[in-house]
């Protein structure tokens, strides 16, 4: 592909043909600005919203506040709540974004907002719900996000022929993104029989990429063998390459053909959840190995922000080789037994849930906010700041903890139990980064400091009353395996703690944590019987042993 050598990144990345969208929206970035910059300055031509976005949104800054409280003692519901504030936004967005949508015809300048997920499986209740956001908006650059579900293809084609424009979201199989394409084709048909203007409706199909990779490694590490290691962090872009595949191959089709004679805009292809969760992995790399001219991604901010200062461009589009070594990777993952279609599923399931618990939170937060008389909140800063506090002194032992299991994984790897602890290992990196993304949601900092402290603290807990100087001795399977489940029921206490703020800290997400304690739970009863078997093979002979 060809893009001027001195271009920024992301400039080169537009001159490329990808469409750069913003996965994010709060009335702090529309109201200071932050969104007009970024379309000025970042190339930024459209905005997605999801109920996450819109909840963590809430808990930055106090713009909501004033409107809330009105509508509380107006007695109105949390629902309607939660709707005026959306719509509020995404109007506001869709103004900001209006010189866009005019300068390319429509094709960007838009802004997504989505249908209650709790409607997911409703077809007649996403209908009402889409047509509602439709008319309450009332701009001509919005998008209805839809998930696609199988009820959710039965709306897409109804809003469709009603001429509304749709972003289908929660696209993770091939087989599922072919049926969004039909359903897209069936409201175009529809909408043509009933005399609408086919150039006025546009679509875009949300495909999932990094969430694919996670869920694929976590049940390559599972497999373990150095088959399955070696296909980590390939499936998610191999995925995507053939869904563009499947895209051009819909191009050529006949029906596709009558309909767009006639008028019709194609359904672009959209990437998203393109921000990187394995932080082995490059940051951008979800942008990088995905440019493909006529393309969307929308980034999250972190993302952006990242291609901006150091995001690279492959040197061509993919080509026929990079579509067959596509095939070839998802017959890699079979043979070593990966069921992908397993794996697609699993993914819509918690897609789903994610979304339906991120609204519940949504609505919980609205709620406090509907009923809280302003002056309530002395001393938030104060427990603030004891919370930070708190999280550092966890994520320094979180690392201090990493380095001690990777080190006993290491040291026993021809053992029996050398396989389980390197398992241990791997699921203690995945809660550590769990645990920053916790404190990134909540505004603390991983500062590199205390990442050190912990380390260093790690490294001095080699000097062991054990008779040896950093280096091993019959106790130090039994000593590691202490400390080892110490800390784990340490960080399980953690877990307990922030469950229980998330009861009145809409940033917190009550069914990630539930989920990290009961793992946290497994990893200690695992624990115990590494240590008890450490115990019995180097204590049960007797005192002697142990010298």
């Amino acid at each position: 592909m060809s893009v001027s050598a001195e271009s920024s990144p992301l400039a080169a990345l537009s001159e490329a043909g990808v469409s750069v969208w913003l996965d994010d929206l709060s009335r702090e970035l529309l109201a200071g600005g932050e969104l007009k910059k970024l379309i000025a300055d970042k190339h930024v031509v459209g905005v997605t919203t999801n109920p996450t976005i819109f909840a963590s949104a809430l808990s930055k800054g106090d713009r909501y506040n004033e409107q809330l409280r009105s509508l509380g003692e107006a007695g109105g519901s949390v629902d309607d709540a939660v709707f005026a504030l959306t719509t509020d936004d995404v109007r506001h967005a869709c103004d900001v974004l209006g010189p866009v949508y005019e300068r390319t015809a429509g094709i960007d300048g838009r802004v997504s907002i989505e249908v209650d997920p709790r409607l997911a499986q409703d077809v007649d209740a996403t209908v009402a719900m889409a047509r509602k956001l439709w008319e309450t908006v009332n701009q001509p650059n919005l998008f209805i996000k839809i998930p696609a579900t199988r009820a959710g293809l039965e709306a897409i084609t109804a809003v469709t022929a009603e001429g509304i424009s749709v972003n289908v979201t929660l696209i993770f199989s091939l087989d599922r993104y072919r049926e969004v394409m039909h359903a897209y084709l069936r409201g175009l048909e529809q909408a043509q029989a009933a005399g609408r203007e086919l150039a006025d409706i546009h679509s875009v199909a949300s495909f999932f990429v990094s969430r694919v990779d996670t869920e694929v490694s976590r049940r390559l590490n599972a497999i373990g063998t150095p088959e399955a290691l070696a296909l980590k962090g390939k499936t998610a872009v191999s995925n995507a390459r053939l869904a563009f595949q499947t895209y051009e191959q819909m191009l050529v089709d006949p029906r596709w053909q009558r309909l767009a004679a006639a008028g019709a805009r194609t359904q672009r292809p959209l990437w998203a959840s393109t921000g990187v969760k394995d932080p082995s992995y490059p940051d951008t790399m979800y942008v990088s190995e995905l440019v493909i001219a006529g393309t969307v991604n929308t980034m999250p901010g972190s993302t952006l922000a990242a291609f901006a200062d150091h995001g690279t461009l492959l040197a061509h589009a993919p080509t026929v080789d990079d579509f067959a070594a596509a095939r070839a990777h998802f017959a890699a993952l079979e043979r070593v037994g990966i069921d992908f279609t397993d794996v697609t599923d699993t993914l819509e399931r918690e897609g789903l849930t994610k979304f339906e618990d991120s609204w519940s939170e949504l609505g919980e937060s609205v709620a406090r906010e509907m009923h809280t008389t302003p002056g309530t909140q002395d001393g938030e800063s104060e427990s603030a700041e004891l919370l930070a506090i708190y999280l550092g002194d966890h994520y320094a032992a979180a690392t201090g903890g990493l380095e001690l299991f990777r080190r006993a994984a290491d040291a026993r790897k021809d053992q029996e139990d050398g396989r389980t602890l390197a398992d241990l290992a791997d699921q203690v990196e995945e809660d550590r980064d769990a645990l920053a993304m916790v404190m990134t949601d909540l505004g603390v900092s991983t500062t590199q400091y205390k990442a050190a402290l912990g380390w260093l603290a790690e490294k001095a807990g080699r000097l062991k009353t054990n008779g040896h100087l950093f280096s091993r001795s019959p106790l130090s399977d039994v000593l590691e395996a202490e400390a080892m489940l110490a800390g784990v029921q340490g960080k399980a206490a953690c877990w307990r703690t922030l469950r229980d703020l998330a009861q009145t800290d809409s940033r917190l997400r009550a069914h990630d944590l539930d989920a990290l304690l009961d793992r946290a739970e497994r990893q200690s009863t695992t624990l115990e019987q590494v240590r008890a078997t450490a115990a019995a093979r180097t204590l049960g002979s007797g005192p002697t042993a142990a010298r």
